[in-house]
């Protein structure tokens, strides 16, 4: 039924067009309600077209899915070429998801330029999913780095005070590390005389060219996660831009280096991925270990948060190489724990971080400050929001029924296979991550009422109560039952694992 729709392309085309018609209804401020219905009208028809995609879904092969492929620059063997299997396909419907989340956050808390607000954000949806569609080399590039754009926009027009510098930080960092993934896709072309990202997984290479290839999509994946040390680009963004823009940003772009590594440099450079993946491991690692110790000492809730950011997305790349280490032991099913683990982790840390980023806007809208010194009492006058903030902030620090849980439980699992010590290292996050996110709430949200301030809060409404309720159903669905999510990923896992199991050094 579905496979004859450009179900892809509509997803693509769909937010980025509806944006541009956004822009066009909303042109002054006095037509800001029509503006913002037409973004949530679009929202929730991209997400409801991305249902088809999980529902459908034949999780019985790893073949690429809903494929479309249309002639670009033939003469240079560009395609509009389009797919997905169980890697992509999850993140698609996240960033659906997420998508309409955003929009009704914004709602009322976006007072100036609200149309162009509502419009960044469907135009960045669309590039994104476009992102984890996209089967030919450039077009990867090509929606890789228009992304930035708006984003660019968002934390440089709604941002804070300091908005200019963190934009400035966010897009050469970014911008710089992708010229070295561009530079390794070309080098791919002129030997295999193809962008087709498939093709390349194909492509046997020699191991000193597999290595210069591999830092290549590093540099490019590394500051997107981000990894240490390239991740100070992180905390001044998010600090910086408003509530919708560091949701997106944890939420979905920060997946986006993940999946570079599993699109890339997993399959087009496994040698070179073996042979490194002591250093992997070990920066994965620091980011679990030293940045939750940073984020212990932060005063500013969204830096607090940003900082657990990268330490919980050190567990997806630690996943990811540790899988190489577990299949040397010749335990092929703890080597898929740990890549589903990774996964499951991404979509469950694109809930949870959304979601405490949320909580921090919610608290922002009403006080103007992000510091956890000017609160304390917030359960007094807050109750309905203390309920929630305590709930997500239990998901953070791993508590068993919660999808926080899931994808760290499985790492760490996996992990013993490899080596005693990565596993005894990557759950002290388990530690980390209760004490820095439980102390944030036992100091905003329990105690006596702090100050006059916190004294004249008001409660959640009824639009704040339906998001976060949606989040922590969400959490709490795949925290009890992940079955559906790892479902529609083992047999791309499998693949995976197979494919990198085979040497492919000429």
């Amino acid at each position: 039924m579905f496979a004859d729709l450009p179900l892809l392309s509509l997803l693509i085309w769909l937010p980025i067009l509806g944006g541009f018609w956004v822009l066009a209804v909303g042109r002054n401020d006095s037509s800001a309600p029509v503006a913002r219905a037409v973004a949530l009208l679009v929202s929730i028809v991209t997400f409801v077209l991305s249902l088809p995609l999980f529902f459908a879904f034949d999780s019985s092969t790893a073949a690429m899915q809903f494929s479309e492929k249309l002639a670009w620059i033939p003469n240079f063997h560009i395609y509009y070429s389009l797919g997905v299997d169980g890697f992509s396909m999850p993140l698609i419907v996240l960033t659906s998801f997420m998508t309409i989340l955003v929009i009704l956050a914004g709602w009322e808390v976006i007072q100036y330029k609200v149309a162009q607000y509502m419009a960044a954000f469907l135009i960045m949806e669309g590039l994104m999913i476009g992102v984890f569609a996209a089967l030919d080399a450039i077009l990867f590039y090509v929606l890789w780095e228009a992304m930035l754009v708006p984003m660019f926009i968002i934390i440089g027009v709604w941002g804070g005070q300091r908005r200019v510098y963190a934009t400035i930080k966010f897009f050469l960092y970014t911008f710089l590390g992708s010229v070295f993934m561009l530079i390794a896709l070309l080098y791919l072309y002129s030997v295999s005389n193809s962008f087709d990202i498939l093709a390349y997984h194909k492509q046997a290479l020699p191991m000193n060219v597999q290595v210069w290839i591999f830092f290549a999509f590093l540099v490019a994946f590394a500051v997107k996660v981000p990894m240490w040390p390239v991740h100070t680009w992180l905390p001044d963004a998010h600090v910086e831009a408003p509530t919708g823009g560091s949701v997106i940003l944890a939420a979905i772009m920060l997946k986006l280096g993940a999946y570079g590594f599993l699109r890339f440099s997993l399959p087009i450079t496994p040698d070179a991925s073996h042979a490194l993946e002591g250093m992997m491991i070990t920066l994965s690692l620091i980011a679990v270990v030293y940045i939750g110790f940073v984020a212990l000492a932060q005063q500013d809730m969204k830096k607090l948060i940003a900082y657990s950011s990268i330490s919980h997305m050190g567990f997806v790349t630690l996943g990811f190489f540790t899988t190489y280490m577990i299949t040397a032991h010749s335990n092929p099913a703890s080597a898929a724990m740990a890549v589903e683990g990774g996964m499951v982790q991404m979509v469950s840390h694109g809930f949870i971080s959304g979601a405490l980023f949320l909580c921090v806007g919610v608290l922002y809208d009403r006080m103007h400050s992000r510091q956890i010194g000017d609160y304390g009492g917030v359960a007094n006058t807050m109750p309905r929001f203390a309920m929630f903030a305590v709930f997500f902030g239990m998901a953070n620090s791993g508590l068993p029924g919660t999808s926080g849980f899931v994808g760290e439980f499985l790492v760490i699992l996996s992990s013993f296979k490899a080596n005693f010590w990565i596993a005894f290292l990557a759950a002290t996050t388990l530690i980390l991550g209760a004490a820095y996110t439980l102390w944030m709430v036992k100091r905003v949200i329990f105690g006596k009422i702090a100050n006059d301030h916190v004294k004249e809060l008001t409660d959640i409404g009824a639009r704040e109560t339906l998001i976060l309720t949606i989040l922590a159903v969400t959490v709490l669905a795949f925290g009890i039952y992940p079955a559906p999510l790892l479902d529609v990923m083992h047999t791309t896992v499998q693949h995976l694992l197979e494919h990198i199991s085979h040497t492919k050094v000429l």
